[in-house]
């Protein structure tokens, strides 16, 4: 899919560990951060005009030695492989990838180094929400030299620059990556289609109906949801703050127990009737979509990918179902950053260097299922996976949708993230698998939210309106 910039810029937004030998002035309100994200995210799924190889800075030209990469992407066990086989290859100096174990525990380790004076982390890759309590704390090195160096031979979107300006007048970490979720259709499923229905624009309660009509059919419950219990198993969590909650409330957090949750947690117990009573057992939705255990269902792009590269003809990739307040996604924005703790500070800039060079951007893009964020680089044609612009397809209906609810990934919670997490995917197992009143369960819930957003001090984020201090659910 080729797009042209026009409608690239209007568009809206959306442990494992592996060797190898002040406020801004001007800046953009964070209430436009979603939909210049939105746009973004589609152009980078969809390509432009190629962007310019990127040389070497300085710092590159020489073995620049020891450097601890530490993300909180690429945990699954192959992904983590393809970064140490595929993209950090070619680095000049020796990058030591450590994923996981979760964003949460990075945040405490980065904290605890600072207090000590003396770290170990030289890079750290985290989603921009999470990187919001290091800046606070004044952990994170100012990367404005950094970003100023590499904007001479590649550029990325300005929005992405603001972001990971944290409010303030300094860069605390460099764009990297950028992904969303969608749902995959096995083709056989399109057969059970209700007439009328537009696999690419349903609403969750044609998604339920499709798969009653399914199991009239075939006698199985054939959607499927990544529901393994744990915050580093699977991503229920994200389905509830990014999808279903922003469908229904128009938001993650205030509406959590409002009327229109209660409605929405109704439908899911329907949809969960029609769903796989495995989907328990599921961390990545690829696997049983692969085995044929589900016909279709929901999960982050990266966790799709090897059904879309293994069967390209039988799987298609469609949009998250809409629901009352309209068509409720997440976007994820991935940066780059330098703890002011980290001992070896040159090959931390050479590496970021390295993994935002337009090469290593396709690279890293692959190998862990995301899109690229320096501006230019093409994700088409023989450089690129298929499932790519398979994916970014998506990517692109999510964009055009006028009725788009853009949810952005948890804000400002620092190391309470685990635990807010854990009321997202304590509230499914107490309503959906325990069949607890649903009123009751939003109460308790609700009440151990509020007490975390409390502690973290954090305010609202979209697509909750923005508020004055803590964010409170109403």
């Amino acid at each position: 899919m080729q797009l042209t910039r026009h409608e690239i810029v209007t568009g809206v937004l959306s442990t494992n560990r592996f060797h190898r030998s002040d406020k801004g002035v001007g800046r953009m309100p964070s209430r436009l951060w979603p939909a210049a994200l939105a746009a973004i995210l589609i152009g980078a799924a969809c390509g432009g005009t190629p962007a310019p190889a990127a040389s070497p800075t300085s710092g590159q030209a020489q073995n620049v030695g020891n450097v601890e990469f530490v993300s909180s992407q690429g945990t699954p066990a192959n992904e983590g492989q393809k970064m140490n086989t595929q993209v950090l290859t070619g680095f000049n100096g020796h990058a030591d990838f450590v994923s996981g174990p979760t964003a949460a525990q990075d945040i405490d380790k980065v904290t605890a180094e600072q207090k000590a004076g003396k770290g170990t982390i030289d890079v750290l890759a985290l989603q921009h929400g999470d990187f919001t309590t290091l800046g606070a704390s004044d952990a994170l090195t100012d990367l404005t030299p950094l970003l100023q160096r590499l904007q001479k031979d590649r550029q990325f979107p300005q929005a992405l620059i603001d972001y990971g300006k944290l409010g303030s007048t300094k860069q605390y970490y460099i764009p990297w990556l950028q992904a969303t979720y969608m749902m995959a259709v096995n083709k056989k499923a399109l057969q059970y289609l209700p007439k009328g229905y537009d696999v690419n624009n349903l609403s969750y309660d044609q998604v339920v109906t499709w798969g009653q009509d399914i199991q009239k059919a075939t006698g199985e419950r054939m959607f499927g949801l990544p529901a393994a219990p744990g915050t580093q198993a699977s991503l229920i969590h994200r389905f509830l703050q990014g999808y279903a909650y922003p469908s229904y409330t128009g938001g993650e957090v205030t509406g959590f127990k409002s009327s229109q949750a209660v409605q929405m947690w109704q439908m899911l117990k329907r949809l969960w009737a029609v769903t796989n009573p495995q989907s328990t057992t599921y961390s990545q939705l690829q696997d049983p979509l692969l085995s044929g255990d589900v016909l279709y269902g929901w999960d982050h792009q990266a966790r799709l990918q090897n059904a879309f590269q293994q069967q390209p003809d039988q799987f298609i990739a469609v949009p998250a179902p809409k629901g009352p307040k309209g068509l409720g996604y997440m976007s994820v924005a991935v940066g780059l950053a330098i703890p002011k703790t980290a001992p070896n500070k040159a090959g931390a800039e050479a590496l970021i260097d390295y993994l935002t060079q337009p090469k290593n951007q396709i690279a890293a893009a692959a190998a862990i299922g995301f899109f690229p964020t320096v501006e230019g680089v093409k994700m088409t044609g023989s450089s690129a996976p298929a499932y790519l612009n398979t994916e970014a397809g998506v990517a692109a209906k999510y964009a055009a949708n006028k009725n788009s609810v853009v949810a952005l990934l948890p804000v400002g919670l620092g190391s309470t993230s685990d635990q807010f997490t854990l009321v997202y995917q304590d509230t499914f197992t107490r309503i959906i698998l325990r069949n607890e009143d649903i009123q009751t369960v939003l109460g308790d819930e609700a009440s151990k939210l509020q007490t975390l957003l409390n502690t973290a001090k954090a305010p609202c984020w979209p697509p909750d309106p923005p508020s004055t201090g803590t964010c409170q659910i109403k």
